[in-house]
């Protein structure tokens, strides 16, 4: 389908034509890349170079080209951007929580960008005290990410990160709790949090590799002595280690872990200075986790137990072969983690493609789960820092219901809402609808889709009948994507767009076996999933192929360059946000960020059956001459998750050998990276950009 913009007009017959402007071409560079027998030319394999100025000049004359392209929708994104904007409840504020005499809160002010945090002593009616103001930290800097808040146990100071580059790199920082002042704390190359031993004095953090910003070192520092100790080095580099301390706030723990193998170690807090005592040592395929309780641990573990089991030992015997059952394995139930109190246990759970929470009474062993009316919700424990407590805090949403938080009484049942967030300018539930679907996969299996929808809007059928369709997805790592409401996704319903999750496999949205048949030898069903859910919309009339769009970002911009080259008849549009789609080269050079903890999910390229399967789908390697579908790529030039050039390299690649006058567009962010923007009103700027672009295709004006 070719696209010319004339004017304020669109016209899908015509060719696309630029009178004064081209599409820049990237300059080709051959180059070899040899293994296993096999040799690959890369002609783009030099734009894996951000300080080479010819680099930079492709990056740009990609980004003005972009902006020609979508200049006839500037006026529509500015219209989108506000229509988002003014959805938001701009001095809004999150239900506080009580730790230890005070009530912690953030709250934002008319036009700021970044959050307050707050807090206040004993009651919600005394003075405010600002903990920190993000906005006043931001100034001067176009990206600003804050890391984690941590305030010592005698309240004196407050450790915190920031990153001013978008690489998640972060510097620590501590202020005085008494003065407001910063003070004289600059430690680089963090991961942006610190935990406090119980002395006041030490504090713990992990250290990222300069090179692979792999978190590869944990250290602590005594902020009146000055003394710096390496307390624990990762040398596997297919892990990553962190440290925090638990609920009780009785141990410091350091984790370490691959995809499939976990292990942890753990001090007194009040002894910062002890040696760490593994709890289980590694064995590869053994996950677990722990939470401390009274005088035991708990463990949630996959030994012998494909969708995890709740395990308990003593305090002290830590070892596996002391672990005891307390919740046994279930074939159809994934456990996916718990919330300790006093006198009762929570259990999250997921049931076929739905979350559950579980409450146990620790006393007496009665249990009950939680009720939720919705077809396609989305439910999660919240922030819950007294173990003395019969309340839990959780919070719940659905592809119709805003996100709200409900503080829920474990004895007597009764639930409260304490917030529901606000959407400005009138929001009616009762005019949308949401549903379960399931499409059938090639080999049988059913895979589940979230979708919702306007029931009726002007100018169309009530109900589904083809409809524009965005479909969205990720895929791996075993992250499951839950329904959750957006106010921001209105501005798509509204225009009479349909709007689908795909829960596909690679995923663990039922169950881990459904992660297993994802990775791998096995990551081609996710792709395949995908297709067979485009295909089902299809034949449901929900859609058709001219009005149909796929979307998905990082590991699920990877998907969208695999079905791009596998069916890019099925889709009129496709918005690939950071994708990843060099994946052969990457996971060949273990100098890029995070490639070594990859293996375990992608498989490792320097092994020939997994350099010949990744090979065989990396959507840059297996680009054709052949006609492509309209496509957005986004992209930050600090990306530490997805480099640039992969992207980069992809679209001139595209470029190159595609047969059709279809857009193909891409704009990278000079100043940001993996997370974009760090604004939450800059961010929509993106959205809105990503929004216009299938309306330009669906010739939507406004």
């Amino acid at each position: 389908m070719a696209v010319k913009i004339l004017a304020n007009e669109i016209d899908i017959t015509a060719g696309w034509v630029w009178d004064n402007y081209q599409a820049p071409q990237a300059k080709k560079v051959p180059k070899e890349l040899k293994i296993h027998g096999d040799t690959r030319i890369d002609n783009y394999f030099w734009l894996n170079d951000r300080e080479n100025p010819e680099v930079i000049d492709y990056l740009n004359a990609e980004n003005d080209y972009g902006k020609e392209v979508m200049k006839p929708t500037e006026k529509l994104q500015e219209e989108l951007y506000e229509e988002m904007v003014s959805r938001i409840k701009k001095d809004d504020e999150s239900v506080p929580y009580k730790k230890k005499g005070y009530w912690y809160y953030t709250r934002f002010i008319e036009e700021g960008q970044y959050p307050i945090y707050c807090r206040k002593k004993d009651t919600m009616e005394n003075p405010e005290e600002i903990l920190m103001d993000v906005n006043v930290m931001a100034e001067g800097h176009s990206y600003y990410s804050l890391g984690g808040l941590s305030i010592s146990p005698d309240n004196k100071y407050l450790i915190f990160g920031e990153d001013t580059v978008s690489r998640r790199i972060y510097t620590l920082k501590m202020k005085s709790m008494e003065t407001g002042k910063l003070l004289e704390l600059n430690i680089p190359g963090t991961t942006g949090g610190a935990s406090w031993a119980g002395d006041s004095q030490t504090i713990f953090y992990t250290l990222k590799d300069e090179t692979t910003l792999r978190s590869a070192k944990i250290m602590s520092y005594n902020i009146l002595t000055k003394e710096e100790k390496v307390r624990f080095i990762e040398m596997d580099d297919t892990f990553n280690c962190g440290v925090y301390k638990s609920k009780s706030e009785k141990y410091i723990i350091i984790s370490s872990g691959a995809s499939i193998t976990s292990e942890y170690q753990f001090i007194p807090a009040d002894r910062p200075d002890d040696a760490f005592t593994v709890f289980q040592p590694r064995i590869r395929g053994l996950e677990y986790s722990i939470s401390h309780f009274e005088n035991k641990w708990y463990i949630m573990t996959n030994w012998d137990a494909q969708n995890f089991k709740l395990m308990e030992t003593d305090e002290v015997l830590t070892g596996r072969s002391n672990w005891k059952e307390v919740i046994g394995h279930r074939e159809d139930t994934l456990l996916e983690g718990i919330e300790t109190f006093r006198n009762f246990m929570v259990v999250e759970e997921r049931t076929n493609g739905q979350n559950f929470i579980r409450v146990i009474n620790q006393k007496t062993n009665e249990e009950h789960y939680m009720e939720f009316e919705s077809e396609t919700y989305n439910c999660w424990t919240s922030t819950n820092v007294d173990f003395d407590t019969e309340i839990l805090r959780y919070g719940y949403t659905s592809m119709t219901t805003p996100s709200s938080v409900f503080d829920y009484n474990m004895a007597t049942r009764e639930n409260v809402l304490l917030k529901q967030q606000i959407v400005l300018g009138g929001y009616d539930e009762c005019l949308y609808d949401s549903k379960r679907m399931w499409a059938t996969a090639r080999d049988g299996k059913k895979v589940p889709m979230s979708v919702v929808y306007r029931k009726q809007v002007q100018g169309q059928n009530p109900g589904l009948k083809k409809r524009p369709t965005l479909l969205y997805a990720y895929g791996s790592y075993g992250h499951s994507l839950d329904p959750y409401f957006s106010s921001i996704r209105l501005s798509l319903l509204d225009r009479g767009f349909v709007y689908v999750i795909a829960h596909i496999r690679g995923g663990e949205d039922l169950g881990r076996q459904w992660y297993d048949d994802g990775k791998l030898l096995k990551k081609k069903n996710t792709f395949t999933d995908y297709i067979d859910c485009a295909e089902h919309l299809i034949a449901e009339e929900i859609t058709t192929t001219e009005h149909l769009y796929a979307q998905g970002g990082s590991a699920g911009g990877l998907l969208m360059g695999a079905v791009m080259n596998m069916r890019p008849d099925l889709w009129n549009g496709v918005i690939a946000q950071v994708p990843f789609v060099d994946v052969v080269s990457t996971m060949l050079d273990d100098t890029i960020p995070l490639t070594t903890g990859e293996y375990d999910e992608w498989g490792n390229p320097n092994e020939e059956e997994y350099y010949h399967y990744i090979k065989s789908y990396s959507p840059y390697d297996n680009i054709e001459s052949k006609d492509y579908p309209n496509t957005l790529i986004t992209t930050g030039l600090h990306d530490s998750q997805v480099q640039y050039w992969e992207p980069a390299k992809w679209i001139a690649k595209l470029r190159e050998v595609k047969t059709d006058d279809n857009i193909l567009i891409m704009d990278c962010n000079m100043e940001t990276g993996h997370g974009g923007a760090s604004g939450r009103f800059e961010a929509l700027k993106e959205t809105a950009k990503e929004f216009a672009f299938i309306f330009m295709l669906e010739r939507i004006e406004k």
